[in-house]
């Protein structure tokens, strides 16, 4: 979380906005990132930020991974999940490890 507060300070002193009114996360599946842990703990690592008091949302993407076997993207739901279709191990993920802030409302 103290990466989004960085990024959200550094957004600010960018683009010369005041307050942060929303803050929207996308937070892959597989990342290992908790999204009831970020919106715990949102409020507290954003105190003295332009983001104090804004809202939290948090966009869960699903987990997607490329089976070699079967030669196309499949939902995972776990890294170590094999894929539906053959029971293979499929090979590289290609969705859900992300996190990132995907975007601020803010007023001027």
């Amino acid at each position: 979380m103290g990466e989004v507060r960085e990024i959200v300070v550094q957004a600010a002193k960018l683009h010369k906005f005041e307050r942060v009114r929303r803050v929207v996360l996308e937070i892959g599946r597989l990342s290992g990132v908790q999204a009831d842990s970020m919106r715990f703990c949102f409020d507290l690592v954003m105190a003295d930020t332009p983001a104090a008091g804004a809202t939290l949302e948090i966009e869960e993407l699903p987990g997607r991974a490329w089976c070699n076997r079967c030669a196309e993207e499949v939902a995972i739901s776990s890294r170590v999940e094999p894929c539906p279709k053959c029971h293979g191990m499929p090979g590289k993920i290609v969705q859900g490890m992300e996190m990132r802030v995907k975007g601020l409302e803010v007023e001027q």
